[in-house]
């Protein structure tokens, strides 16, 4: 089995992606909170953690209490929004807001990632994963891509779709083709 974690909450007023932006309060609560539930009912080998501050810090945090073998990786990473990295939202003229609205898979944020770069580099990695009891701290985007991946639905710009929020934890079969949110 894997597990898939996504990091706390951080300052939303910024756009995230590949930006070092990390947690606020609220989001170091949220993961506090979460650790009670991996250390009752999941077992763990090791942390394998998106190299991104957010992520590392969540990471940090739940190995302060599982005390156990950490990794970090570029592997894990968010969508990269390029030139929207770390921006402040309500900063973009009108048309910056509207190019984002209107996104679909296949355009790219400038100098970064399309929807589609992330599905097909999420499904890179996923043909490198042992299942193995690992705990992936990650982001939205990534779980969401696990999502489309494992249960062959064709992607699309909607990010609620699959219920991955703060500090939610997903459990995935890679073998079954099945992935779930436990927490």
């Amino acid at each position: 089995m894997i597990y898939l974690l996504r990091h706390g909450l951080d300052d939303e007023r910024y756009f995230g992606g590949w930006s070092d932006g990390d947690l606020i309060e609220k989001g170091k609560k949220q993961v506090n909170n979460t650790i009670k539930f991996i250390e009752d009912n999941l077992k763990v080998n090791r942390i394998i953690s998106s190299d991104i501050k957010r992520a590392v810090s969540t990471a940090n945090i739940v190995n302060d209490s599982l005390n156990m073998p950490i990794f970090f990786t570029k592997d894990l990473r968010e969508l990269d929004k390029g030139k929207y990295t770390g921006v402040l939202k309500n900063t973009l003229s009108q048309d910056e807001k509207d190019f984002i609205q209107n996104m679909g898979i296949y355009d790219k944020y400038p100098d970064g990632e399309a929807m589609i770069d992330l599905y097909n580099r999420m499904k890179k990695y996923l043909n490198k994963l042992k299942e193995d009891n690992d705990l992936l701290v990650t982001h939205r985007g990534v779980i969401n891509m696990m999502y489309y991946i494992l249960n062959d639905i064709p992607i699309d710009m909607n990010k609620e779709r699959f219920n991955v929020a703060h500090a939610s934890i997903h459990e995935m079969d890679i073998n079954k083709k099945l992935i779930r949110r436990i927490y």
